[in-house]
């Protein structure tokens, strides 16, 4: 009998079927189902009653469970009392956006919570920070999370959602985004990057066959091009920082308007290290502060 059987028969009772807990422990419906029979061996008697068209817990199953999640609370503050410290080395991986908005409010936190961890950060797109991840180059990264939802083998933290505007050049007539596009040069995020594939999928759907002028491959770049009355170009919403650097207009694309998924990843074997959930916990927190800000 394997503790992640038990952790299996927590996530089926919480989430109420096989198949909504085997997204939450990333496997197949079919693997939970063998976990649970595997446990009800073990334990010599049934844990569901499968006799109905729909699977039900029994009070067995109920009371192997609370004795499992009673067990993992206590764990738990055992992992995070005071008096352990969370140190060692942590390989952290950024795109570049969250790297000015995120890691240094995120860093903050872990000097003041966790001074004793060390860091290798590493900037990139999130294509490449993801296939750091999985071959264990980098022990956790913040990125955008592919459309497609990413691998299921990976452990995924959503952190923020951010919609995409279009940005104009400041004294440019207001329009429509298909008329700001037919007016003006469109100035494309590099497709290499999750954001400009997003961004360019969405002009290509709204205005066909419209050409960019160039490609530039980060926000920052694109918003003073813009700013300097190059063309439009659409992109998730800029820090009110950039907006005061570099002065334009930023209209909103409505109720179809494309989003991207910011989201903290792992190897499901590190997701409960305490250094990967200090580091976790810190980006919650950037998260969040950043939200407030006027």
């Amino acid at each position: 009998m394997k503790l992640q059987f038990l952790q299996t028969l927590v996530a089926v009772l919480r989430h109420g079927s096989f198949a909504a807990a085997a997204k939450e422990v990333n496997l197949t419906a079919s693997a939970v189902s063998l976990q649970m029979q595997q446990l009800e061996a073990y334990f010599g008697q049934p844990l569901f009653d499968r006799s109905a068209r729909q699977v039900r817990p029994t009070a067995f199953a109920a009371e192997v469970a609370g004795t499992m999640q009673q067990t993992l609370d206590a764990l738990k503050a055992l992992r995070l009392r005071e008096d352990s410290v969370v140190s060692g080395r942590i390989r952290l991986g950024t795109i570049e956006s969250a790297q000015v908005s995120l890691l240094p409010t995120a860093m903050q936190v872990l000097h003041d919570r966790a001074p004793a961890l060390e860091f290798e950060i590493t900037r990139g797109v999130s294509a490449a920070l993801l296939d750091d991840v999985k071959a264990g180059r980098l022990d956790t990264a913040v990125l955008v999370r592919p459309k497609s939802g990413g691998s299921s083998r990976l452990k995924w933290f959503p952190l923020a959602t951010e919609t995409f505007v279009m940005i104009a050049p400041p004294h440019a007539r207001r329009g429509s985004p298909v008329e700001m596009l037919r007016r003006h040069n469109w100035i494309r995020l590099d497709r290499v990057t999750t954001g400009g594939h997003i961004a360019a999928q969405y002009v290509n759907r709204i205005a066909p066959r419209t050409r960019c002028t160039f490609d530039l491959p980060g926000t920052d770049a694109v918003a003073a091009m813009v700013s300097a009355g190059l063309g439009v170009s659409v992109v998730p919403a800029l820090r009110q920082e950039v907006l005061q650097a570099y002065p334009m207009l930023q209209i909103p694309l409505g109720k179809d308007a494309p989003v991207r998924h910011i989201a903290m990843v792992c190897r499901p074997a590190d997701a409960e290290s305490r250094r990967v959930q200090a580091v976790l916990e810190a980006f919650e927190i950037a998260v969040r502060r950043r939200h407030q800000k006027p």
